[in-house]
């Protein structure tokens, strides 16, 4: 399992990627257009189940096999960064623009 990671860890990286990106869509859609508090806690806690963690421990698991900031590491840092940071911005923005699109 653990070589499975290593080969396909860029491929995995993408795949978690879309799936984060899919549910803050639907995360979106729950709160504006379905008005569902329940379904927006879902796809909150989905989002930092197929986001965060699992973004995080690639990183680790690259590290620890490579014991050096490799290419990799330093996409996995900058993403957590970025989500950190500027990108809370970019969410405000995809925030209002949900809101007007799912409130119609």
């Amino acid at each position: 399992m653990y070589n499975f990671i290593m080969e396909n860890k860029w491929s995995i990286l993408l795949v978690l990627e879309f799936f984060a990106w899919s549910v803050t869509t639907f995360m979106f859609y729950a709160r504006y257009k379905m008005q569902s508090q329940f379904w927006f806690k879902v796809a909150s806690t989905i989002l930092i189940l197929t986001g965060v963690i699992p973004q995080v421990l690639l990183g680790v698991v690259n590290f620890v096999a490579t014991k050096e900031i490799d290419l990799f590491t330093l996409v996995i840092v900058l993403l957590i960064v970025y989500g950190f940071t500027i990108g809370k911005k970019y969410v405000q923005k995809l925030d209002v623009w949900a809101q007007k699109k799912f409130s119609k």
